[in-house]
């Protein structure tokens, strides 16, 4: 059964910056898209950046020109640069990948922004 781990996340400053990185371990087929969300407290998780297999990306408009969704095919990573952090980013992260037959998640990361 493959599973998706998250690294990297933290307690930073405001203002700061975190790079979170995802990766497989087992065996995935092809993976297509790749994915960040995030869940704050209380809310309902939320779509942060996605890139797709030849690389086209898409942000939420929270995060634009702050955060930089990357990928690394060969070695099945994804990662999520995050700067100019703001305490509003505070929350668990998580990386999706969607092969042609299934969606996989990972368990979250925690990111918490101090002001």
């Amino acid at each position: 059964q493959a599973q998706l781990m998250e690294s990297g996340g933290g307690l930073v400053q405001a203002g700061g910056s975190l790079r979170l990185s995802c990766e497989v371990s087992g065996y995935i087929p092809t993976i297509r898209n790749m994915y960040w969300y995030r869940q704050a407290p209380g809310k309902e998780r939320e779509l942060v950046a996605y890139i797709s297999r030849p690389g086209a990306t898409t942000y939420s408009d929270s995060v634009t020109g702050r955060f930089t969704i990357s990928r690394d095919n060969a070695k099945r990573t994804v990662s999520l640069v995050m700067n100019s952090l703001k305490p509003e980013d505070t929350a668990v992260y998580y990386c999706k990948m969607d092969s042609n037959s299934r969606t996989y998640w990972g368990q979250g990361t925690q990111v918490t922004v101090s002001s």
